[in-house]
């Protein structure tokens, strides 16, 4: 599937990945490909993407036909 990390200065990754694990507000969940559609709120904590760790700031993700959309509020390589 295909992953965008985006904050609102710049975009921070984009690419391919088999499983996203995102710090959802309740805790912690993954994405797989032709994972069902889905909008949920994220919480600050740590987001990979395969082998792409990130620790962000909180923010919103969006799951639709494939690929996953991530505005995070801000990320820490």
């Amino acid at each position: 599937m295909f992953v965008e990390i985006i904050t609102p200065d710049r975009k921070v990754y984009s690419g391919e990945a088999s499983v996203v694990t995102l710090p959802g507000v309740d805790g912690s969940f993954q994405v797989l490909n032709s994972h069902a559609a889905l909008v949920s709120t994220l919480a600050k904590g740590e987001l990979s993407a395969d082998k792409e760790t990130f620790q962000i700031e909180g923010g919103v993700v969006e799951v639709l036909n494939n690929r996953v959309l991530i505005l995070a509020e801000g990320v820490n390589e």
